[in-house]
């Protein structure tokens, strides 16, 4: 009772805890793919805009599997990320897109210019 009153609050405590096991999956890789993975990380709290904690957890684990794999090949970052890392990191994110922050705004623009348009005919 009590932990679904404290998840009702700061969020989900499975999905905290899910995120605390992929951040240390990401710190436990061999380099270069430790300093990747960090980096891809950290754009994505800044690019993502994702909401839902569910698919942001399943990006996240995603990154860890795939820095995991490349390290255990042995493949190297440029053959994973290609010559534009950001074009990379952006289209790995978008792969991801559910329910974004500026779904409600696009959502209230739309209206308005329905509504606009609206008044415009019946003029």
């Amino acid at each position: 009772m009590a932990a679904k009153w404290i998840e009702a609050l700061t969020g989900s405590l499975e999905q905290k805890k899910q995120y605390r096991q992929d951040k240390a999956r990401i710190e436990a890789l061999p380099e270069p793919y430790r300093t990747a993975a960090t980096a891809m990380h950290r754009y994505f709290l800044y690019y993502g805009g994702i909401v839902d904690g569910d698919t942001m957890m399943t990006m996240f684990t995603d990154l860890a599997d795939l820095w995991e794999r490349a390290a255990v090949d042995g493949t190297p970052v440029r053959d994973i990320v290609g010559d534009d890392p950001v074009d990379f990191t952006e289209t790995f994110a978008k792969s991801y897109r559910g329910k974004e922050w500026i779904d409600k705004e696009r959502a209230r623009l739309n209206k308005a210019f329905d509504e606009a348009i609206g008044k415009e005919t019946r003029s």
